[in-house]
Parts: C-alpha cells; structure tokens; sequence
C-alpha cells in the first residue's frame, strides 16, 4: 500500500537553498476556503491580477521570498470538482496537469471537511506532489468539531498541516513542509479513492482499451474515470486519439453504464466517511453552533431583512459621515490651492498649455481623485460582509423578493457585488445555472448604483441639498433598485415568459475577517481606480477640453459646445443645458467623468469650488433631474464589453443598453416637472 515517505531527521533547522528555476506553488481549493486568505498572506503587494488567456475568469499570481530565494505562487481559482462543468474546473485541472506545479496546496476548511475533501479526493489522481492545508481550526472549533491532523495525514497519505490563515497560525509549518516536498525530504503518496466495487471490473475494461492512447500529460486512471464520469472535454480528447475500433468499444462500455457517474462519486463518498470517522469527531447531539446562533436572525424572513437594510443604510451613512468630509477637505486644501499655483507657474506660458493643465488636468482629473475617501469606505465595508461570511444570506433573505423578478437568491449576489463595481456583478453571473435567469440578471444588474455613481451623487447631492443630501441618495439608491425589479420582471415576462429556477446554494460558516485580506481588497480596488483616473478619466477629460478650447479658445463656440447646443433640445425636457448633456456623454467611458467634465465647463471658477458653482448654475429641478438620469443611465464602457462578453450576443448587449437609456431620459424629465410643478 503507498505510503507518506518522511525522511530522517525532518524538523532540521538547515534551509536548503533554491537552485535553478524559481519553485512554483498552485493553491486549490473550494470557495469559502480561505485560499485567498493564505495566497495575500504569502504574497502581500507582489501579486497581480488577470485574466486567464481567453477565458473571463480572474487570474492571481504572485511570488514570494522562500528558501533563498523566489517562489512563484498561483491562485487558481475556486472550484468545487475537476469535472468539465465550468471555466474554472477546467482551468484548474489544465493547469496542474500541463504546468506541473511543483506542489499543490489543498487548502480545506476544518468545519467543512466533508465537501472540501471532495476536491482532494479528485487531485489525488493527478500525480501532482499534493501536501493539504488544513484551515480555519478556529472556526470548526467553535462549531464543536475537532478534526486530528495527523489521523487524517496517515490516512490521506499527505502532509496535511493544521492553520488558521487568518490569524497566520500554521503558516510557518505549511512552508516548512512545503519546503521538505521541494527538497524532497517528504515524498507524498497519497491513498486515491476507488470505484464502487460493482463498476471496478468497468473501469478496469475502460483503463485496457485507452492505455496506449491516452495524450501526456494525463494520466491513465484518471482519465479512466473522468470517462466514467462522463466528462465532456475528457471524452472529446479520447474521441480523437483512440483509433475507431478502441473507441467504439469504450462508447459501448459507457452506453450501457451510463450510471457510472454515480459509481464514481460513491467511491469517493465512501472513502471521505472513512476519512472522517477515523480524524474527526463532531460536536455532540443537541448542541448550537456559532453559525446556526447567528442564522437565527440572519436568515429570518422578516428580520433578516431589517438586518440586510440596516447594514447597507450603515455603510452609507459612513459614506457621507467620514467619506464626504474628507472629500470636501481634498478638494477645498488640495485641489483647489494646487490648481491656484498651477495657474501662477504658469502665467507666461501659452494660453492653451495654461488652460490645459490648470483646467484639463487638475480641474478634471483632480476633481475625480477626490471620491478616493468615499470609494474606499465603500470598497472596505463590502470586502469585510464579503470576507465575515454574509453575502450568501443576503442572498438567502433576497430570495422570495428576486422571484418577483423570475429570479432566485443566487442573483442577489452578482447584483450585490454591484454596489461596488458593475462590471464584477456582470461577470459574477456565472454562479447562475439558469440561462434565462442569468441573461435578465446581466442586463439588469448595471441599475445597481455602482461606486462611481455613488460617489458623482455623494460630490453633487449636498451642494444642493445640504443636510437632506443623505435622503436624497437613499431615495436615489430606492428609485435605481425600484427601476431594476421592473425591469427584471418585465424582461422575463417578456422573452422567458417568467420561468423560474431552483435556488439551490452553500452557506459558508462565519469566520472573524481577516484584515489583511480585506486591505489587500481595498488596496487593489482602489489602485485600480487610481490608475483609471491616470488614464481613461485623465484622456477623456484633457479631449473634453481640447474640444472645448478649439477651434478658436472660446468655450461657447468650441467644438464641444456646438455638440451639446445640438443635443441642448433633449436636455431641455430635463432642465439641462448643453454642458450637462456633455458631462452625461462623456461618462459613457468612465461614470467618474461626469464631475471631470463639470471640473473642465467650470475650471474658470474652480478657485470657489465646483460644488458651489453647480448650485450657483442650476436649479433643485434641474439637479436632482441630474441625479435620476446619472444613476439610471447607460452603463460605462467596460461593463458593456463584460455584457457583451458574457451574453456572447451584441443584440442583447445593445437590449440592455437601449433599455437603460430611454428609462434614464424618461425618469429624469418626468422629475424635473415633478419638481417643477411642486415649486421647488
């Protein structure tokens, strides 16, 4: 029987040096495993993130200092099997099977050690140099399970290191073992689960048939069961390489075992319940665990709910306490004052590279950076409600209210991630197994009031409204959300003639946040639009004025407004003139763009601060009429590319957006006549 091989002498103090190429390290695990925990641990700020080529799913790699030198680390993404059901299944297994990773890290959960054993009974067939990361110790205790490392280590066949990544205890270990696998002092040989015994005889018939034929790098028995499992890129891959007799007689073996999967999956069943009932004993009959304590309120029908509402009117209500303060700070000390010496610096230079600067740049560009203080307390306060463990029952409490929409609770959660960025809310629908129900979801999911529309509404609403600017925005958020449930339903209606899901989903255990995971998160996020305002924002607002300094330097007859007096007669119907309706154009790239515009109409005046002009300029119609049509308007450029993306359809795409531009225009002059006759 294979055996875990351990060297001598294996707690040795002498750290063996890398030699050659850099080491590279795969974590794999399930979601809600802490992967990403332990990955932001180890690699901190040296981490980028993609796109795997070709694919929409995120790519994180990172490197690290270790043994002397530098490791490469992969993040590969969070999957709950290697069978070929989505991008990130295939993904993973690819990945391990071509790279040759020289360890994978399984990183598993101790409170939830039967599902993300799974996974490892999967990749212990890949002959990849496997060692297990046995996380949240913490957690599982405080559900009353005690799992035995060095049980579960014999009987898998693995290292298998007990942590809490999110306190970094165990971490040192699990490098260090990790570092005994490299250097070959631990030689892991991992005890794989078997077939049911009535499909053995099967897979053995199917393993004789393929053994010449099966493509490097994959293995032979592992093949042989994703065969079984009737995986579809597995048995395309062996449709093509296994001459027509050997394949036909494998297709007859799978046509009268069609079953098979079910064999397969009980084995590793089986071989998980032994697992389990020699390392882990489980809390006694009767007794409460934190999560189900918790849950009680959480997932209440009425009072999970009230929770839900309370946490987000929370996370707003800090917004506009800490966030608006400071922002006005920036713009008042830091802006403004730069803009002022700008100008005096360059007194004797040209008008135009004057203008360019002072205006294009700092006025625009600057006006922007100014939402960092609002966009990082949204980006921290959802990385934590992410991070703590509540999105899925925020998504359980949201069910019965999505299905007005056709919809279920699975959802709620792409929509959610929406308040911070669109465009992950858009590609988060793939945890959606229904097409009709992802298709509304995608189209409906940019009427989520997004971080950069929260932050022009956070800039705009007090310079008109004052101390009432918090309700303004939370009616903005009702009205934005009110839109989407129409639309949701409508767009059901419409073309799935309401067909409804099954809502099936995990809920994960909740776990104390690790802050470092939730600073990486906001550190990224927040890069990420620093770098937009260095580019996009920074382009856009410099042609914003190019066009409205040509042809002749004056801004009334310049290009740019002879483009916003041509579509001045639709603003009218709003209340705006032509230097709004530009604003609004240009926040197509970018939402930000709407206030960089603004910076660049205005930058004559920015020395008494754009807020100020604005409601010197307009009216409360006129404002709040700005206010509707900026958080229902059609969404930017990037998720529109995603949509497209994801629909693989431009006809719907284009939906979409014609959808949220005749309802924006609509809302917004239906409001300033409201407004209007109201006298306001």
């Amino acid at each position: 029987m294979l055996q875990l091989h351990r060297h001598p002498h294996i707690h040795t103090r002498h750290h063996h040096q890398i030699t050659g190429n850099e080491p590279l390290i795969a974590l794999v695990g399930q979601p809600n495993m802490g992967k990403s925990t332990l990955f932001n641990l180890l690699t901190g700020l040296n981490q980028h993130v993609g796109n795997w080529p070709g694919k929409t799913v995120e790519h994180r790699e990172g490197h690290f200092n270790f043994m002397g030198g530098t490791v490469r680390l992969v993040d590969l993404p969070g999957t709950y099997s290697l069978t070929a059901n989505s991008p990130e299944e295939v993904i993973t297994r690819e990945f391990i099977l071509h790279e040759k990773p020289d360890v994978v890290v399984a990183v598993v959960s101790a409170a939830n050690l039967e599902r993300s054993l799974y996974l490892v009974a999967e990749l212990t067939a890949l002959n990849a140099p496997l060692v297990v990361a046995l996380n949240m110790m913490d957690v599982a205790a405080q559900e009353g399970i005690q799992v035995d490392a060095h049980i579960l280590e014999a009987a898998l066949g693995v290292p298998v290191v007990p942590m809490v990544a999110a306190k970094a205890a165990g971490v040192h270990r699990l490098l260090k073992v990790v570092e005994d696998v490299l250097i070959g002092k631990v030689i892991p040989c991992p005890k794989s689960p078997e077939v049911r015994p009535d499909h053995q005889q099967v897979l053995d018939h199917i393993r004789s048939l393929i053994a010449q034929h099966v493509p490097d790098p994959y293995p032979q028995n592992w093949v042989s069961l994703k065969l079984l499992e009737g995986d579809i890129e597995v048995t395309r891959m062996m449709r093509q390489a296994l001459p027509d007799a050997d394949w036909n007689a494998v297709h007859d073996i799978l046509r009268q075992h069609d079953d098979a999967y079910m064999a397969v999956a009980s084995g590793r069943y089986q071989w998980i319940n032994r697992l389990l009932s020699a390392a882990m004993s489980r809390p006694r009959k009767g007794q409460i665990g934190l999560t189900e304590r918790l849950d009680r309120w959480a997932v209440h029908p009425f009072w999970g709910l009230v929770i839900l509402a309370l946490i987000l009117g929370v996370v707003y209500e800090l917004t506009f306490a800490i966030g608006a303060p400071i922002q006005a700070w920036l713009d008042a000390h830091l802006i403004t004052p730069l803009g002022s010496l700008a100008a005096i610096a360059l007194s004797t230079a040209p008008l135009w590279v004057r203008g360019m600067i002072v205006e294009g740049l700092i006025g625009g560009v600057g006006s922007v950076l100014t939402f960092l203080p609002i966009l990082v307390i949204f980006f921290a306060a959802f990385a934590f409600l992410e991070d703590v463990g509540y999105m899925a029952r925020a998504a359980y409490v949201m069910d019965s209210f999505m299905h007005i929409m056709g919809l279920h609770g699975k959802s709620f959660l792409p929509l959610f991630l929406g308040f911070g960025c669109n465009v992950p809310a858009v590609l988060g629908t793939r945890v959606i197994d229904s097409r009709p129900a992802r298709l509304v979801t995608i189209l409906i999911a940019p009427f989520v009031p997004c971080t950069a529309r929260m932050a022009v509404i956070a800039f705009i609403a007090p310079a008109f409204f004052g101390e009432k600017a918090v309700w303004v925005s939370w009616g903005l958020v009702l009205l934005s959300l009110s839109v989407l449930v129409l639309s949701g339903t409508l767009l059901n209606k419409i073309f799935f003639k309401g067909e409804r899901s099954a809502f099936i989903m995990e809920m994960p255990l909740y776990h104390v946040p690790n802050t470092r995971t939730i600073g990486l998160s906001v550190w990224q996020r927040s890069i990420s639009f620093v770098r937009k305002a260095g580019t996009a924002i920074l382009a856009m607002a410099l042609l914003v004025w190019v066009l409205s300094y040509l042809p002749n330097g004056d801004l009334n007859t310049s290009y740019l407004a002879q483009f916003g007096k041509f579509l001045e007669p639709v603003g009218r119907w709003m209340g705006f003139d032509w230097r709004l309706m530009v604003s609004l154009i240009t926040s197509f790239p970018a939402k930000e763009n709407i206030i960089a515009t603004l910076g660049v109409l205005f930058g004559s005046s920015a020395e008494s601060g754009l807020a100020d002009v604005l409601a010197a300029n307009y009216s409360t119609a006129s404002a709040l009429a700005l206010l509707v049509v900026t958080v229902l308007f059609i969404p930017c450029i990037s998720t529109v590319v995603v949509q497209k993306q994801e629909t693989h359809s431009w006809g719907w795409t284009l939906l979409g957006v014609a959808l949220m531009l005749g309802l924006s225009l609509a809302a917004g002059a239906a409001t300033y006549h409201i407004v209007l006759s109201m006298g306001l």
